[in-house]
């Protein structure tokens, strides 16, 4: 269990806040890292790996253009990978991973291009184009180490977006405890 992880598991609970988690090349290491959490099935959805590319439009709705075009490793896709499972879960924030382990390139792209992307109650203007939010990595190591610093990198996102929000709702309530100010 990762001090992200537990820490994301600490704001969701603190906001009454859930969450759903889309997984490719991860195959289900990111629901892993956040079930090991103590107190997770307050907040935890649930989540699809859909390692199959057509499982991606299938199951999560991704457009099936997008992936006819583009393949599976891509930003788009990764933002309605997250979009589409805090969708299909009902879920508050949607999480998603999807790139290259190795040991092979995939659709064009190099072992170790990853795409991670977090879907959720955004402030207005606050979406990338893609509608999520979506992060580029280009990792190195081997298959495990590319896999678990995906882990690592869309939990970072989704703390980054709860811990803005948590911030946000404390100045709120400062605020209204300061009469307005």
């Amino acid at each position: 269990m990762s001090s992200t992880a537990t820490e994301v598991v600490r704001l969701l609970t603190v906001n009454d806040g859930t969450l759903a988690v889309a997984e490719s090349l991860t195959g289900g290491l990111v629901a892993a890292e956040i079930t090991s959490v103590p107190g997770a099935s307050k907040v935890f959805r649930g989540s699809v790996t859909a390692y199959a590319t057509e499982l991606k439009h299938r199951l999560l709705g991704v457009d099936a253009t997008l992936l006819a075009e583009r393949g599976a490793v891509d930003p788009q896709v990764a933002a309605q990978m997250a979009a589409g499972v805090r969708t299909a879960l009902g879920a508050d924030w949607g999480i998603a991973t999807t790139g290259v382990a190795g040991p092979d390139p995939q659709d064009g792209q190099a072992v170790g291009t990853v795409y991670v992307a977090v879907d959720g109650p955004f402030a207005e203007g606050d979406r990338s184009a893609s509608g999520g939010k979506v992060r580029h990595l280009r990792l190195n190591g081997d298959r495990a180490e590319i896999r678990m610093e995906s882990v690592r990198s869309v939990l970072a996102l989704l703390l980054a977006e709860l811990a803005g929000e948590q911030t946000g709702n404390e100045r709120a309530q400062d605020t209204e405890r300061n009469g307005g100010f």
